[in-house]
């Protein structure tokens, strides 16, 4: 080796290293140990549906609470608006497409799907580095015995392997058997969490509280998170020849679950505080995608129904960033500024880094894992962050679609590729709302083939890594 490359190569090391020392500061300084994590992950939450986003409507003071004493993102988003494929974002970095998970997984379809073994997830990455891991809650990623949680990262599983279950006095697994329960169901995990975090207090701990709620059907849930609501006539999206009524019963119904919710976020911060753990603790919360009542005039997620009376019942598949947009909030006292709101677009192809990170482990080579770190923008460092976001959903149920999507600061891009008739364009700034389709309108055609191009690169750079 000549001496100037040798140079070279040792000022590349040393600036990495002292690159990494320097970033680490903030960590170190604040807490010397690996923190602790909890991940609250609620069901078919969109990021409107909570006061810190704007709703003056909605009861979720706990929440709030986070975004007060924490960072809040304003454009958090997941790369496929229903269940299986983001979870498989969120915790292995990973397009559900890569791994062979399109749509939901439906018990009585595909029994024998999941995620596969090789694929690693980052609770199994905090697993073998220490951490004691556990998982509370919906899990909706195979039902096999290879696909069980706990051969996937978590020590401890108490909840349901399949998509749904019951609001209201729920079946659950617990080590390795199914229990009937009395009582809601974000009350029952909410205290099996409480309890695996006072056996654990003197380790650091992984625990993430996976809510079924606000699921539909949204109820039953307790008074006391109804009680909030009523006489209230919520605000509804305006869209033509809506059920009005009908929209407002069950925008109340959707909240009160989320208030169901936010309570138990209450308690379990509550626990924290009590055992003097809040500072050693990073708090997330977020949800698997985002939800319609009415936007749009739909009804659900990205595999939404109509809800105008003449087209009740039909699918309308859809990347709406009402479907894609997520609730994002971290915090972590005495680590993090409080009341911070971060503008740039994160993705849950991002998790799985932001938790390596976060726990002062490296990220293996192999299987590839996506995304970055978003750890800096928490802390209020933005060099250099992406200004697109790739998306895909595939929709096996209920109807027939294979979307792609491109967002940009500016514009989105969705193609359907089941028929290219369907392609949609919208100008983010000019029409937030996402109403007025310009991908066939002959002004924005150079526009359209520029983000065509950009989603084909971002498309074919997936296309080896697929089993």
């Amino acid at each position: 080796m000549g001496e100037s490359t040798a140079m070279k190569r040792m000022e590349t090391t040393v600036g990495a290293f002292l690159w990494c020392a320097v970033f680490a500061l903030p960590l170190i300084g604040a807490q010397a140990e690996q923190p602790n994590i909890v991940v609250f992950l609620t069901d078919d939450q969109g990021a409107w549906a909570t006061g810190c986003y704007g709703n003056p409507d909605i009861h979720t003071p706990n929440i709030d609470r986070l975004a007060e004493e924490g960072v809040l993102f304003t454009r958090a988003f997941t790369p496929t608006p229903v269940c299986s494929p983001s979870r498989v974002a969120f915790f292995t970095g990973r397009y559900g497409a890569e791994v062979g998970i399109y749509d939901w997984l439906s018990p009585r379809a595909e029994p024998r799907k999941g995620l596969p073994p090789s694929v690693i997830t980052w609770p199994e990455l905090l697993r073998q580095h220490g951490y004691r891991t556990g998982l509370f809650g919906k899990w909706h990623l195979g039902l096999l015995p290879q696909h069980h949680p706990t051969r996937r990262g978590f020590d401890q599983f108490v909840g349901f392997r399949s998509g749904g279950n019951r609001p209201m006095d729920p079946v659950l697994e617990v080590d390795g058997k199914e229990q009937r329960f009395k009582g809601p169901l974000p009350d029952i995990l909410t205290e099996h969490a409480i309890r695996f975090i006072e056996e654990n207090a003197d380790r650091p701990f992984l625990v993430c509280v996976s809510f079924r709620a606000p699921h539909a059907p949204y109820g039953p849930v307790p008074e006391v998170d109804r009680r909030p609501y009523v006489g209230l006539s919520p605000r509804v999206p305006a869209y033509p020849g809506l059920d009005l009524d009908r929209v407002r019963k069950l925008t109340l119904d959707y909240y009160a679950s989320i208030t169901s919710v936010d309570r138990n976020v209450g308690r379990l911060l509550r626990a924290l505080d009590r055992l003097k753990l809040d500072r050693r603790t990073v708090v997330f919360f977020t949800s698997d995608h985002g939800y319609n009542i009415g936007h749009h005039g739909l009804l659900y997620k990205g595999n939404a129904y109509w809800l105008v009376p003449e087209r009740r019942r039909e699918r309308r598949p859809n990347m709406f960033d009402t479907s894609i947009r997520v609730p994002l909030i971290v915090r972590w006292r005495g680590a993090v500024p409080a009341g911070r709101r971060v503008d740039a677009m994160v993705s849950f192809i991002d998790i799985f880094r932001t938790m390596a990170e976060l726990a002062g482990v490296a990220v293996p080579d192999r299987p590839i894992v996506h995304g970055r770190s978003f750890w800096p923008l928490v802390l209020g460092k933005h060099q250099g962050w992406r200004n697109a976001l790739y998306g895909e959903y595939d929709m096996h149920h209920g109807a027939i679609a294979r979307m792609r999507m491109i967002r940009t600061e500016r514009w989105k891009l969705i193609v359907h590729h089941e028929d290219r008739g369907l392609d949609e364009l919208y100008d983010l700034e000019a029409d937030p709302q996402e109403q007025r389709n310009l991908a066939h309108e002959p002004q924005y055609r150079e526009t359209y083939r520029q983000l065509l191009s950009e989603l084909a690169r971002e498309a074919a750079s997936l296309r080896p890594l697929l089993p």
